[in-house]
């Protein structure tokens, strides 16, 4: 019966159009006989990723008969094994034997419902030379554990929901090549494309969806995040602590966080949980890429513990979701989107505090060795904010002399005075714009 629906599976693997998608920015680690894991949160679309990396090889000139894209993810496959992995293997080779060609290439989609598959993989690695592509999210294995079961045979290529460039392109609207140089005109519809997306977010699924309908399908999206990538996963008794601690951080984004005063807030709340649990808990949730957490720039391992870090949704989209405050989070927002986009772009992140007290949000550390000190700021129009800005991002720059310094914000506003020297002041969307070197 299995192996029926296999073969059944392979012929339509074989056959099918790849659909049209919109396409996603991701960079493809170029190592060879590596398998590649795409990882990321529930619904940021990594299923449609492997579609378009499909595509991206159909474009190059491999025969669509040596592409072979199987979701596992069936319940006709109760009780699959890894044997039956190698049957199928050995079939896609006996319908294709070009398939034995360095250029074919299968991808697994939701791979770890089948007990075994790191083996059948690093064996395939060792004999084949065709590539493998892995995605998977679910209670039994979560995304970012697909990398290391392969013991280093993996690399990652993490999938984010849509970025601002995404979102543009998926509502059939132009990237503008040179954000900086707009028209009036162009500014205006782009500006009002960035408070939409900030508003929300980018998950594919949610978007064009009414505000009365989109709001209960995020919290679907991290309601069976936390259920099955965490709870089910790790086995979490204490359900009431998790679903605190999970409310807490989307409620309060880009917020210091401390699981000493969580621990004591629940405490004063009756809620019975030790501070080791609550660091595992939040562990977990940032594999689950539901948050992602930001430390102090320190070189002191023990100062990194004992500080305060920041706490992000993956999505602004999020926000709106879980705020119960009822009023507009455009900051918070336009905060998120600048440090999910340093995360795409792979940048080493921790937020800086000066000894006079100032804080800048981000520092970041590219792969290419540069750094930037980044500020971000919604509104400048109040003097008293502005020099509170600029003097954190000059205090900091005392410390991090290298570090490019850059204050984004929500729009381009004219200034009464020029910014300091050094300062380079920017509307967010243009810097999300741009395309980084890679």
């Amino acid at each position: 019966m299995i192996r029926d629906v296999l073969r059944q599976k392979l012929a339509d693997a074989l056959a099918i159009v790849p659909p049209k998608l919109t396409r996603r920015e991701v960079r493809l680690p170029a190592v060879p006989r590596k398998a590649l894991a795409v990882v990321g949160m529930r619904r940021a679309g990594k299923s449609t990723f492997l579609w378009q990396c499909l595509a991206d090889r159909l474009t190059a000139g491999v025969p669509r008969n040596q592409l072979a894209l199987i979701n596992f993810e069936d319940e006709r496959l109760g009780g699959i094994a890894a044997t039956d992995l190698t049957w199928l293997l050995e079939e896609f080779f006996r319908l294709v034997p070009a398939a034995r060609d360095a250029r074919s290439a299968l991808f697994l989609d939701e791979i770890q419902v089948v007990p075994g598959w790191e083996t059948f993989v690093r064996r395939v690695l060792d004999s084949e030379p065709l590539e493998i592509f892995l995605s998977g999210s679910s209670a039994k294995l979560l995304s970012r554990e697909l990398a290391s079961s392969l013991r280093g045979r993996a690399l990652e290529a993490p999938l984010y929901p849509f970025s601002f460039r995404e979102y543009l392109a998926h509502h059939d609207q132009t990237i503008p090549a040179r954000p900086a140089l707009l028209t009036s005109a162009q500014r205006t519809q782009v500006e009002r494309h960035f408070r939409a997306y900030l508003a929300t977010g980018g998950f594919p699924e949610a978007q064009g969806v009414p505000d009365r309908d989109r709001i209960p399908l995020l919290q679907g999206y991290v309601q069976t995040a936390v259920f099955r990538d965490v709870a089910e996963r790790f086995q979490v008794s204490n359900l009431l602590a998790l679903r605190l601690l999970v409310r807490q951080l989307l409620s309060q984004p880009a917020g210091l966080f401390s699981v000493q005063k969580v621990f004591q807030d629940f405490r004063s709340q009756g809620v019975a949980v030790s501070k080791d649990s609550l660091h595992q808990f939040l562990g977990h949730l940032e594999d689950a890429f539901l948050v992602t957490t930001v430390p102090i720039a320190t070189h002191s391992e023990r100062q990194r513990q004992v500080n305060p870090r920041k706490a992000y949704p993956v999505d602004p989209g999020l926000i709106p979701a879980f705020d119960r405050s009822g009023r507009a989070n455009s900051g918070y927002a336009l905060e998120t989107a600048v440090l999910v986009e340093l995360r795409r772009r792979q940048a080493e992140v921790a937020y800086v505090r000066t000894s006079e007290g100032y804080e800048v949000d981000f520092l970041a550390r590219l792969p290419d060795g540069s750094s930037e000190l980044i500020q971000v700021c919604a509104e400048l129009s109040d003097p008293a904010v502005r020099e509170r800005e600029f003097r954190a991002l000059k205090d900091a720059a005392s410390i991090h002399r290298r570090a490019r310094r850059r204050l984004l914000t929500l729009h381009r506003e004219p200034l009464p005075e020029a910014p300091p020297a050094g300062i380079e002041v920017m509307p967010a969307y243009e810097w999300l714009l741009a395309i980084p070197a890679e």
